[in-house]
């Protein structure tokens, strides 16, 4: 024990000088690593506000009825159900498509009446861009920068063609670039009869879509009826009570998912297919 003390006591001080002289060297802080968001956690920030709010009310409110009425299945329905239904009960996006060629027609009869002033192309279209109906502006604007960029006229009608991205914008680029290599006085008249076979086209997507808002209005009360119904049966019924069994949600969420896809396909059916078009790449793609 006499000769055990000595060494403990010398490795002890040993032991303090290193850590002395390890705590006097100069030591430069290492930067903390930045703990990167999770996928989930970056997704849910990139909803926006009213989404976010939506969603989490709909998590507690699948809380509630799993704690009331023993649907665990809740807890995921109804945050779906939140997410999916405003997307299958919305209209598609047909009215922005009308009111996109509506404003082709609108810019096409501009046109033309500037052209019969007797201006010349490239002028006739810088002119028209202060009155060019919202929809289509941006489209107009670029193709306006193009030409001031000494672009050759019928390489921006063409990219003007691709911008637009539809047959009817394709149908008046086509005139465009007829009359800059042509250069004839008579492309006036041919816009304006442009400008009312696009009227008609107009006229005739308003009628289709107004037939296909009417199954789309029956769609979204026959929902809000059967979430009604269900709400009401889960609270106070034992209509609902054999759902609550593992193999009853099975069924139910069975069930849930095919209203869904009946949903999903209707919206498919209302959405339409665009007419193929005859300019750019992609239609020569397709003509192959």
């Amino acid at each position: 024990m006499t000769t055990l003390l000595p060494i403990m006591l010398g490795a002890a001080i040993v032991l303090g000088l290193v850590g002395a002289a390890m705590a006097l060297r100069p030591h430069t802080p290492r930067p903390r690593a930045e703990r990167t968001p999770s996928k989930l956690g970056t997704r849910l920030a990139s909803l926006p506000r009213r989404t976010r709010i939506t969603l989490g009310a709909a998590v507690a409110a699948g809380l509630l009825v799993a704690l009331v009425t023993g649907w665990v299945v809740a807890v995921v329905v109804l945050p779906v159900a939140a997410l999916v239904l405003p997307y299958l009960l919305s209209a598609p996006p047909a009215a922005a498509q009308i009111r996109r060629v509506e404003a082709m027609e609108e810019w096409t009869r501009s046109l033309a009446g500037v052209l019969g002033a007797g201006i010349g192309l490239e002028q006739a279209l810088t002119a028209t861009l202060r009155s060019t109906p919202e929809p289509i502006k941006p489209e107009v604007a670029t193709l306006v920068a193009r030409l001031r960029a000494r672009w050759d006229t019928e390489e921006a009608l063409r990219a003007f063609a691709e911008d637009l991205d539809d047959v009817t914008g394709d149908l008046v680029a086509a005139n465009l670039i007829l009359a800059a290599r042509r250069r004839n006085r008579s492309l006036a008249s041919a816009l304006q009869g442009v400008a009312e076979s696009v009227a008609e086209d107009v006229a005739s997507r308003r009628k289709i879509e107004a037939g296909r808002a009417k199954p789309r209005g029956s769609a979204r009360l026959v929902t809000l009826f059967s979430l009604g119904v269900l709400v009401v049966l889960a609270f106070t019924g034992d209509y609902v009570e054999p759902y609550t069994t593992p193999i009853g949600e099975v069924v139910l969420v069975f069930l849930l998912l095919a209203y869904a896809g009946a949903l999903f396909w209707m919206r498919k059916m209302a959405e339409g297919k665009p007419l193929p078009r005859f300019l750019g790449a992609h239609a020569k793609a397709e003509a192959r």
